[in-house]
C-alpha cells in the first residue's frame, strides 16, 4: 500500500538538544503500525509532530503525498489525524459524555441526544463507562477508554495510540485489539506506541524500532521475534528471565512491619486484612474494582476509613490513623501512585525542586535558608543512581518521558528515607530497560530490609518480584500464596471467583 504519511530527515530539538535527529519514517494506508523504544528514544517526539503537537525543527512531513506543517492539533485533526496520549487530556469536571463531544458541539445542544450518543458509541466499543459520570470519578482505564471513544467519534484517518493499553485489564486489553482490528477493516490507519512487545507483535504489521531519536529498525512484524527487538531497543541483550522468578527463592521474614485489621471504607474496602514484614515483597493482586489502591492509600493517609467500625492499622506495633499523608511520610510509609501525573510530581517544577519538596515533606528543614545548590546535588546524585535521562537537575519534570517521570516519582519516595513503601504499578507505562532497573532496585531495597507493598495488575510482574502474593476481590484479601508455590492460574482463578 502506499504511504499515508512520510517523513524526511526530521529533527526535533529541546534546548539545542536533538529528542529525534534525521528521522525517515512512513506510515502506509491502513496498516497497523507499532513503534516501540526505551523511554527518550524520541518515539512520543515522533508521533506528536505528527499529530500537530510540536513542530519539528527541520525537515519534511508528507501526508498523502503533499507537504504539510500542522501548527496545532486541531489543525490535524482537521486533516484526518487524530491521537490518544499516554497521559489522558480529558477535562475531570466535566461528565463522560461531554468530554466525547468536547471541540465538535453544535451550536445549540440537546444535552439528552448529547448521552444517548455517547451511550450508543461506548456500547458499540464494549466499554463498560456510563456517559453521565464526572471523568474525575473514574479509574484511569476508563478514562483511557473515553480517550479512546472520542479518537474513534471523529472518525480520523489515522489515529495514534500512545500506550493505550497500559491502564487495562487483561479483558480490556482483548477488547482494545478487537476494536483495532475493525478500525482496520474500515480503512483506518492506526500508529500504536507500546512498551509491551508481545502486543506490538501480536497486532501490528510493522514494528519500527527507535533508540536515542533515530530508528534503528522498520520491518514486518512476522519476521521479527522479542529478542531480537529488545537488542535492537537497548543496543544490548536484556536477560530472557526478566519476568521469570529469582533463583535465590523466598526471602526470610523479618519484624512484622504493618498489620492490616478489618480495614473498611464504604463500599470499596471491606473488612480488609493482611500483613506486611521487612525485608520481603509482599504482592497485591487483583483486577480493578478490587479495592487495592484504596487500601494503599488509607493506610498511607490520602484516603480516610470509615471513623466508626473502620478497623485498624498497625505499623511497627503502634495502631495508627493518619489524617493526611505527611504524617505517614513521618513515621516512614511513603506511596508511590499508579497515576504519576496527576498525583506523582509538580510538572512545571524541575527535578531538583521536586525532591526538595519531598525531603521538606518528611520533617522540618535544618536551616532557615533553603539553598537551591543543595537540592541540585540531592538530585545529581539520584539521577546518577536511578539512571534518569535528562539534561541537568533543572530539566522540568514534565519534558521528560514516562519512565524518567516514573524514576524521579521513586527518587522522591526513596529521599524521605522510608521504612515501609507502598508500589503501586510501579512499571506502568515503562519500557523493557527502565523495568529491569525498577526491578532490581525494588529487590535491593527489599535485601536491605525494607518493608515492600507491591501492587500490581501483570502476573509475570507479581511472580518475578514477590516473596508472598495476596489475591484481592471485591475490597478484601480473599487468598495467600507463598510465591514458589503460586501459579497464574491459581492467582487468577482466587481473583475472579
Amino acid at each position: 500500500m502506499p504511504a499515508i504519511i512520510e517523513m524526511q530527515a526530521v529533527t526535533k530539538h529541546y534546548r539545542g538538544v536533538p529528542a529525534i535527529s534525521a528521522v525517515d519514517f512512513s506510515v502506509r494506508l491502513g496498516e497497523v503500525h507499532a513503534i516501540v523504544g526505551e523511554n527518550g528514544a524520541g518515539k512520543s517526539t515522533l508521533t506528536k509532530i505528527i499529530a500537530g503537537v510540536t513542530q519539528p525543527s527541520s525537515g519534511v512531513m508528507l501526508f498523502d503525498g503533499k507537504p504539510v506543517t500542522f501548527p496545532t492539533p486541531r489543525d490535524a485533526l482537521a486533516a484526518g489525524i487524530a491521537m490518544v496520549f499516554q497521559e489522558n487530556s480529558l477535562v475531570p469536571s466535566m461528565t463522560v459524555a461531554q468530554n466525547v463531544f468536547l471541540g465538535d458541539e453544535k451550536f445549540f445542544n440537546r444535552m439528552r441526544g448529547v448521552y444517548i450518543a455517547a451511550q450508543q458509541l461506548m456500547g458499540s466499543l464494549n466499554f463498560g463507562v456510563d456517559p453521565w459520570a464526572k471523568v474525575a470519578t473514574l479509574g484511569a482505564a476508563k478514562k483511557q477508554m473515553v480517550e479512546i471513544a472520542r479518537a474513534v467519534r471523529q472518525q480520523a484517518k489515522i489515529i495514534i495510540f500512545d500506550e493505550p493499553t497500559a491502564s487495562l485489564t487483561p479483558e480490556e486489553i482483548q477488547l482494545f485489539f478487537s476494536l483495532v482490528a475493525r478500525l482496520k477493516r474500515r480503512g483506518v490507519t492506526i500508529i500504536f506506541i507500546s512498551h509491551a512487545i508481545e502486543e506490538a507483535l501480536m497486532i501490528a504489521d510493522r514494528i519500527t524500532v527507535m533508540r536515542d531519536g533515530q530508528i534503528i529498525l522498520c520491518e514486518e512484524a512476522g519476521r521479527l521475534d522479542r529478542d531480537t527487538i529488545i537488542r535492537a531497543m537497548v543496543g544490548r541483550t536484556l536477560s530472557t528471565a526478566l519476568y521469570k522468578r529469582r533463583e535465590a527463592g523466598t526471602r526470610p521474614a523479618g519484624p512484622q512491619v504493618l498489620s492490616v485489621q478489618d480495614l473498611s471504607m464504604g463500599n470499596i474496602v471491606r473488612n480488609n486484612a493482611f500483613t506486611v514484614y521487612a525485608g520481603q515483597i509482599t504482592g497485591i493482586f487483583g483486577l480493578i474494582g478490587s479495592g487495592r489502591t484504596e487500601t494503599a492509600k488509607i493506610i498511607a493517609g490520602i484516603l480516610k476509613r470509615r471513623y466508626f467500625h473502620g478497623g485498624e492499622v498497625i505499623y511497627n506495633g503502634q495502631s495508627k490513623r493518619y489524617r493526611v499523608p505527611r504524617q505517614a511520610i513521618k513515621d516512614g510509609i511513603v506511596y508511590i501512585t499508579e497515576d504519576r501525573k496527576v498525583e506523582g510530581f509538580f510538572d512545571t517544577m524541575s527535578i531538583a525542586q521536586n525532591l526538595q519538596v519531598a525531603q521538606l515533606a518528611a520533617g522540618p528543614p535544618r536551616a532557615l535558608v533553603l539553598r537551591m545548590s543543595e537540592a541540585k546535588d540531592l538530585a545529581r546524585s539520584w539521577i546518577e543512581q536511578l539512571q534518569i535521562r535528562a539534561i541537568n537537575a533543572d530539566a522540568k519534570v514534565a519534558e521528560l518521558s514516562g519512565g524518567n517521570q516514573q524514576k524521579v516519582v521513586i527518587a522522591r519516595s526513596l529521599v524521605q528515607k522510608p521504612k515501609l513503601i507502598i508500589f503501586d504499578e510501579p512499571t506502568r507505562g515503562v519500557d523493557v530497560g527502565a523495568i529491569a532497573e525498577i526491578h532490581q532496585l525494588i529487590n535491593r531495597l527489599a535485601d536491605e530490609g525494607m518493608g515492600i507493598l507491591l501492587i500490581s495488575s501483570y502476573l509475570p510482574e507479581i511472580l518475578n518480584l514477590s516473596d508472598r502474593i495476596l489475591v484481592s476481590q471485591r475490597g478484601r484479601i480473599v487468598e495467600e500464596f507463598i510465591a514458589g508455590d503460586a501459579t497464574e492460574e491459581a492467582i487468577m482463578y482466587a481473583a475472579v471467583h
